[in-house]
């Protein structure tokens, strides 16, 4: 039996789940499984079952793409009772794209004489070293509706070296369009277009060394840095008990499904002997990758990457020293296959402790006596790769009682060709005859918020300059001015850097010992603006990415940002859906959606494999503590460094001014 009823599905769970479902007299071989997913109870039956009542059901829901009908079925089975609750049939969407029709499809262009045709008027005979990514189609009209199991690949060709970058040589014009379900191809465009660049992207340490890749490294390898170890010859100083994880005041419980990868639940933090909650459910709700391009190759690049793909099952398995550093502790996901099979990924969420320099300093002028403390953090963190590039997802929970998202984009650019001497006018140049188009990457973040308790109040701060002359007599007086977001229409907001905008979110309900009340406020980072016309298909698809802020009153189920299944579907589903009727949001339990982006115009340096680029935002509590909670910190012992706290250790700079 499961400890906890939001603990991720086991590998017997999702085994069993697709068994029921098997035993269902309509099941047949033309049925496949799209996600096995944990069917997460109502927070109200949950909080019944915390405070002592009835263990609530376990259930599984099981996405069901029946090929031989082109509809999908989304069936919720009971793994305790061993039955079928409910059982919906649907066809104004696709599911998420399954890997083996990703791999089908790539055998299948292969095979195909005009995909081959095309090649051969490229110059390329050996098609077995083709690399076909393939990606939903997006949707531009009716035509592109959801009515047949459809999608398209794009090709680039390796060299024949095992860990060849293929997209340094993609071949533009070359278009492949798929019925998935009959697994057959629709049709082969072949626009022609730029000649395949010839010249290699690698990076690994073994290729470096090729004459090929002298334009990345002129001056050969670099010298070996001098070691940096991370020790902690205490151990971790956190405690992991089944899914439930402890750090110093914080505690939370971590979550996995197969697409949304991590989430985490009931995040707390005990202050002044007594658990106060903060956050019932953290998670990554839709990305949206949209290309700038409008060349015939490029403009359906419009990817939503977890509700087309799933972020649970392309996360990878971490290693130590490559990915996370000091005393860790990995914990298994589980995903299915797509017979409905459990499949077992092994360290696919990474739990450690990062030094974070100094959390707070003073020194008393007067006595010239310093006082310090160095910041810790707790880092819970996955890696996936879909397609060419690889997403870092990281939460961190900081000693003064910050929370903090971050998103760590790196891996690989999607590449187009052009003429050589040509300067791209929707990208930035790479290597002769190779470009990179403009795009940008859009995250939203589910917050479901719970400060002291599920009935919570949204609002908004700006500051202002004073008019009144009389009071702003010196012309510098500003002050905050606070705005209650109290429906779900008025909470669609934007950043506006002019007034220094944050969000806060409050429980109206608890008086802290200052008169205020207890809040933790929303500090966004970087961030970016859409270009897309008011009638483009996609923004009805992404509609999210029109507001950095949203909110809605908490409805079980409401998960995802662009709906359930945003592949081929119209638009209008997800947020816009649910804010229509403009509930209101005044002292109810409220969730905030952080819509934030990065613009990516990419640069010769991201190249042949990109640097990390850091975005994400931080939840800092605002009112929720007395004073600061990380005062009472104990003065690191230091002692076997050979000197007393604050006092110099490093060796005297002779050449230093004195």
């Amino acid at each position: 039996m499961t400890n906890h009823p939001l603990d991720p599905l086991s590998l017997e769970e999702v085994a069993h789940a697709s068994r029921l479902v098997r035993d269902l007299p309509e099941y047949n071989a033309s049925w496949r499984t799209v996600f096995v997913l944990l069917q997460e109870i109502d927070k109200e039956v949950l909080r019944a079952w915390q405070a002592g009542g009835a263990r609530p059901p376990r259930e599984a829901l099981v996405v069901i793409r029946d090929k031989g009908r082109k509809l999908n079925v989304d069936i919720v089975v009971d793994l305790v009772a061993n039955e079928v609750v409910r059982q919906r049939e649907y066809t104004g969407a696709q599911p998420a794209i399954m890997r083996e029709e990703s791999l089908q499809a790539e055998r299948l262009a292969r095979s195909n004489p005009e995909w081959q045709q095309a090649l051969r008027r490229r110059g390329v005979e050996d098609f077995g070293l083709a690399m076909l990514d393939h990606m939903p189609l997006s949707y531009q009209d009716s035509d592109d509706g959801p009515q047949s199991r459809r999608g398209i690949a794009l090709t680039w060709m390796r060299s024949p070296y095992a860990e060849d970058n293929g997209y340094a040589r993609p071949v533009e014009g070359l278009i492949v369009h798929f019925d998935l379900d009959a697994m057959t191809i629709l049709r082969v465009e072949d626009h022609g277009g730029a000649p395949i660049p010839m010249n290699s992207g690698n990076y690994t340490a073994e290729s470096l060394n090729h004459p090929d890749n002298v334009a990345f490294t002129p001056d050969g390898p670099r010298p070996e840095l001098a070691p940096l170890d991370i020790t902690q010859p205490a151990g971790a100083g956190f405690t992991l008990d089944g899914w439930k994880l402890e750090w110093g005041k914080w505690d939370l419980r971590i979550g996995f499904n197969a697409r949304e990868g991590l989430v985490l639940y009931e995040v707390g933090y005990s202050d002044e002997g007594r658990r106060r909650p903060i956050a019932h459910r953290l998670s990554v709700s839709e990305m949206f990758v949209p290309y700038a391009d409008p060349s015939v190759t490029h403009f359906r690049k419009q990817l939503f990457d977890q509700g087309e793909s799933g972020l649970g099952r392309t996360l990878n398995s971490l290693r130590l020293g490559c990915d996370c550093l000091g005393e860790v502790l990995y914990l298994d996901g589980c995903y299915n296959d797509n017979d409905g099979e459990p499949v077992l990924l092994e360290n696919a969420i990474c739990i450690h402790e990062e030094d974070f320099g100094v959390l707070w300093r003073h020194t008393n002028l007067r006595t010239r006596a310093p006082e310090s403390r160095r910041s810790r953090r707790l880092v819970v963190s996955t890696f996936a790769t879909v397609g060419n590039y690889d997403y870092g997802f990281f939460w961190y929970f900081y000693l003064d009682g910050t929370i903090e998202f971050e998103t760590k984009l790196t891996g690989i650019l999607s590449t187009g060709a052009v003429a050589v001497g040509q300067a791209p006018e929707y990208g930035t140049l790479l290597n002769e005859g190779l470009y990179a188009p403009n795009h940008q990457h859009w995250f939203n973040v589910r917050l479901d918020m719970s400060i002291d308790g599920d009935a919570n109040q949204l609002q908004e701060i700006n500051t202002v300059s004073v008019e009144d002359d009389d009071v702003n007599f010196f012309g510098g007086a500003w002050k905050a001015e606070v705005t209650s977001l109290d429906s779900e229409l008025r909470a669609q907001r934007n950043l506006n850097a002019q007034s220094s905008r944050y969000w806060r979110v409050v429980n109206p309900n608890k008086v802290t010992p200052l008169g205020g009340v207890p809040g933790y406020a929303l500090i966004p980072g970087e961030n970016a603006v859409h270009y897309y016309r008011p009638d483009a298909p996609a923004l009805a698809r992404a509609a999210f990415i029109q507001h950095h802020l949203w909110a809605t009153r908490y409805r079980v189920g409401e998960l995802y940002a662009a709906g359930d299944h945003p592949n081929q579907h119209p638009g209008g589903a997800g947020l816009p859906e649910w804010t229509a009727g403009d509930a209101s949001l005044e002292n109810t339990d409220t969730v905030v959606w952080y819509t934030f982006g990065v613009h990516h115009i990419p640069r010769p340096e991201d190249w042949p494999v990109m640097p990390v680029h850091h975005a994400g935002f931080k939840l800092k509590p605002s009112g929720f503590f007395r004073s600061n909670p990380a005062v009472d910190l104990p003065v690191e012992d230091v002692t076997e460094a050979g000197h007393d706290h604050c006092s110099v250790s490093a060796p005297h700079n002779p050449h230093s001014p004195t």
